[in-house]
């Protein structure tokens, strides 16, 4: 993977030239907890699917001009599961325009089928993708902040795959004539978003 963690404003900059030149980004985040009121937010991550970039929120970096990413309607930003991502994202002043949910599709596309929705296993499904997991018990309320070499790995292996499986989604969803379905699930993320406090117009 091209991985980089930014650090510099420098590294912030230069990363966000190279994911405004993409039309879909994957989106995730690592944090302390399940419950953005208690939990603290540790990381962002993006990916074009080719460049990768973390941003150590847990040693006080700050997405600076990456926030516009995330906000610019044109982009498309791809989460698995966005209203855990979306909450901890808004609790620290970030917004989002403009999502696709691969949780929400996958549960869409296997209805009654008795299919997991998990990242792991729906990655699996698609690509025999086998992601691991272990180092995901690091990241507590008394972890020290520091970003060694696997932790990095861990937390980008999840977001690569987010921009081709949003499209491997969206070719089933309209072959099989789901679209109207997706549209109204995903329109529950928004209606909860607008519970959560005041954000720009046009949000989402």
């Amino acid at each position: 993977m091209n991985i980089l963690v930014a650090r510099s404003a420098e590294e912030i900059e230069f990363s966000f030239k190279k994911l405004s030149a993409a039309k879909v980004i994957g989106c995730d985040t690592e944090t302390s907890g399940f419950n953005s009121r208690f939990a603290r937010m540790y990381s962002v991550q993006f990916s074009d699917g080719d460049f990768n970039v973390l941003i150590p929120v847990s040693e006080g970096i700050l997405l600076g001009k990456l926030a516009a990413i995330l906000e610019n309607a044109g982009i498309i930003k791809v989460f698995h599961n966005a209203k855990f991502d979306l909450d901890f994202l808004y609790g620290n002043g970030y917004f989002v325009r403009n999502l696709f949910d691969t949780m929400i599709a996958e549960k869409v596309l296997t209805k009654g089928a008795n299919q997991s929705a998990s990242l792991a296993e729906t990655l699996y499904r698609y690509f025999a993708v086998d992601l691991e997991k272990m180092h995901r018990k690091a990241f507590t309320k008394k972890w020290d902040g520091i970003w060694t070499e696997e932790l990095v790995n861990y937390a980008l292996s999840d977001v690569v795959h987010l921009p081709e499986l949003m499209r491997e989604q969206n070719q089933w969803i309209e072959k099989l004539g789901l679209q109207d379905v997706y549209a109204t699930e995903i329109a529950k993320i928004h209606a909860h978003i607008i519970t959560t406090g005041d954000k720009p117009d046009g949000l989402l």
